[in-house]
């Protein structure tokens, strides 16, 4: 057994070199025929490499202004830099071969190697403009380690998909039945899908959260129960200082498969506070309560009153409601503020004799008689028995 594949060896290795020195000696007698016609093809054929190169040096020059109004002249100049010097070689080379009476050994192989290098160059521009979209898309962002692994998948996803594609079109065009194998690589990526199937939508969710940026490492926000402060944007989840000081985990899917609310862009705050008097105050004095509140609110700078007044009655009180704005995204100041005014309305309606409200309940009685009961003496009838 032994033997005989060294013997099949052996052959393969003899035909192989039996072919080379074919050929070498076509090719040798081909341009020794057609000296003229490959003169002419070969000059049309370094013209075409010298504009491919001259666009490969328009590329790298183009990658060097990464001013805000060039970004799209930096994606395009990534994929002119991309032109391979094989590929450009080959383009040379078929355009020589197209235009002469070739051996159809030389041919065959010329026409094969320009495949192969056309079906990866094309790979390689469709790549650099990806992830040069991405790159435009993305901009500058502050959760570099997040980006930058983020970035790193989509450059292996792209890169793997596209040269897949581009050694299918190789086989296919060398005649090979590429149909079972694209069966294949579907039922895979569908298996493999469906085994992480949680992996990849916490993994989308953050490419999702990166590139749409619905907030930013830093940012106050408010999911479900839980306010806090963005700590740091993971593949797989998001972490959240909350309020009371404890870290909270997310996985990237939850968090935005619910309304997340973010304070970073907050222009002003707004409060609403509710205000109850009691009944027995005289009118006059309820209408001067709104001017008297504005007065002491937009005494507070960046503070603006939206409005006052009165809004219903309640069972045991006539009821207020002050709206106002602090135009601030420091919380620690609105809250100050608010705390502040709170005060001062309490101060000013005590000036004022104005009372608040608060629940009482009185409770009459009768008598057999159906006499009504007060819940207090008679001054006047102690009187009369006086």
């Amino acid at each position: 057994m032994a033997n005989a594949n060294n013997a099949s060896v052996a052959d393969a290795a003899e035909n192989l070199s039996e072919a080379s020195l074919d050929l070498v000696g076509e090719t040798a007698r081909w341009i020794t025929s057609n000296g003229v016609d490959i003169l002419i093809g070969g000059a049309v054929a370094a013209v075409i490499a010298l504009i491919l190169l001259g666009l490969r040096a328009f590329g790298d020059r183009m990658i060097g202004d990464t001013s805000a109004d060039q970004k799209w002249r930096t994606i395009f100049g990534r994929v002119l830099s991309k032109t391979n010097l094989f590929f450009i070689v080959m383009v040379a080379a078929t355009l020589v071969v197209d235009n002469t009476e070739t051996p159809a050994l030389l041919t065959r192989v010329v026409n094969f190697l320009f495949v192969v290098s056309a079906a990866f160059q094309a790979a390689i521009w469709a790549r650099e403009l990806i992830l040069g979209l991405v790159y435009h898309r993305v901009g500058v962002a502050d959760e570099s380690s997040t980006l930058g692994s983020a970035i790193g998948i989509i450059h292996l996803l792209v890169t793997v998909g596209l040269f897949a594609i581009a050694i299918i079109l190789i086989l296919d065009n060398l005649g090979v039945n590429v149909t079972g194998l694209v069966a294949g690589l579907g039922i895979g990526g569908i298996a493999i899908g469906l085994a992480a199937q949680g992996i990849f939508s916490d993994l989308f969710a953050a490419l999702s959260i990166i590139f749409d940026k619905p907030f930013r490492r830093g940012d106050g926000i408010r999911f479900d129960t839980v306010s806090g402060t963005v700590e740091h944007i993971g593949l797989k989840t998001t972490r959240i200082r909350a309020l009371d000081g404890e870290e909270v985990v997310v996985s990237n899917a939850n968090l935005l498969n619910k309304e997340v609310h973010n304070f970073a862009n907050l222009e002003h705050r707004r409060f609403v506070l509710k205000l109850g008097v009691i009944y027995q105050t005289p009118v006059d004095v309820l209408a001067g309560i709104p001017e008297m509140i504005r007065d002491l609110v937009e005494s507070h700078p960046d503070t603006k009153m939206i409005r006052c007044g009165m809004v219903g009655f309640g069972p045991s009180s006539l009821d207020f409601e002050l709206q106002f704005d602090i135009h601030s995204t420091d919380y620690e100041l609105a809250f100050l503020t608010r705390s502040a005014i709170c005060l001062e309305i309490l101060e000013a309606f005590n000036d004022a004799g104005i009372e608040f409200a608060y629940p009482t309940q009185t409770t009459f009685t009768a008598a057999p008689d159906g006499r009504m009961v007060m819940p207090y003496a008679d001054v006047k009838l102690v009187a009369a028995k006086d």
